[in-house]
C-alpha cells in the first residue's frame, strides 16, 4: 500500500530524483523522461475522460488504460532490483505484463469493428473527446520513443512488454478518438496540400 503523508520532501532540490529502487539520478536522466512522459499521456488522458460519456465500454476500457499507464510508469522507475545472497531478488517489482499488451490488442480490434477504414489520415478534432484524446496519443507516443531511447542504452535493463504497452496504448488512444467522433463519421480527414 502506498501512503503519502508528506508532499514535499526537499530530496529533489538538487536536480535529482529517487528511482523505485532508492537509487539517484538526475531528473532529465532517460528513465526519468520515459516514465515522465508517461505520467503527462495519463494526465492528458484523465482531462479527456471528462469529455466522454461515463458508462459504456469505452470509458471502462480508456480507465483501465489510465489505471495500466500507473503502472507503466512504476514499471520504468524501477530497474532491476538488487539481488540477496540465494540469487532471488529482494523484492519483485511490478512489471507490465504481456497479456496487458493482449488486451489492449483485443480492445482495439472491438472498437475498430465499429468503424469504416480510413481513407485519409485523420486530423485531431471533431469533437472534444476525440481532440483530447489525440492530445494523449500523441504524449503516449512520445512517451513511447523515449522508452525506446531508454532500451537502446546497453546499460539499462527494460522489461519489452513495457515498450509494446506503450505503443498498443497510443493506437487504442488513435482508435477511440475516432469512436467519440460518432464511429468515426465525424473525423476531420487531412487533404493533402489543401492550404497551398
Amino acid at each position: 500500500m502506498v501512503v503519502l503523508n508528506r508532499i514535499y520532501t526537499r530530496t529533489g532540490d538538487d536536480g535529482r530524483t529517487g528511482l523505485a529502487t532508492g537509487e539517484r539520478v538526475t531528473k532529465f536522466s532517460p528513465r526519468v523522461e520515459a516514465y515522465g512522459a508517461v505520467d503527462e499521456a495519463n494526465s492528458a488522458l484523465g482531462l479527456a475522460l471528462l469529455h466522454c460519456p461515463a458508462e459504456g465500454e469505452v470509458f471502462a476500457i480508456l480507465r483501465r488504460l489510465q489505471n495500466d499507464l500507473f503502472d507503466l510508469g512504476a514499471d520504468l522507475a524501477t530497474p532491476e532490483p538488487r539481488m540477496e545472497a540465494d540469487g532471488k531478488p529482494a523484492w519483485t517489482p511490478l512489471r507490465i505484463l504481456p497479456s496487458q499488451v493482449e488486451r489492449l490488442e483485443s480492445e482495439i480490434d472491438v472498437l475498430n469493428a465499429r468503424l469504416s477504414p480510413l481513407t485519409s489520415f485523420v486530423l485531431p478534432g471533431g469533437s472534444a473527446a476525440s481532440a483530447h484524446l489525440h492530445v494523449a496519443r500523441a504524449i503516449l507516443r512520445r512517451a513511447e520513443r523515449k522508452i525506446a531511447e531508454l532500451a537502446a542504452d546497453p546499460a539499462e535493463a527494460i522489461n519489452p512488454a513495457a515498450l509494446h504497452y506503450a505503443n498498443r496504448g497510443s493506437d487504442l488512444l488513435f482508435v477511440a478518438a475516432r469512436v467519440m467522433n460518432d464511429d468515426g463519421a465525424a473525423d476531420v480527414l487531412w487533404v493533402p496540400g489543401a492550404g497551398r
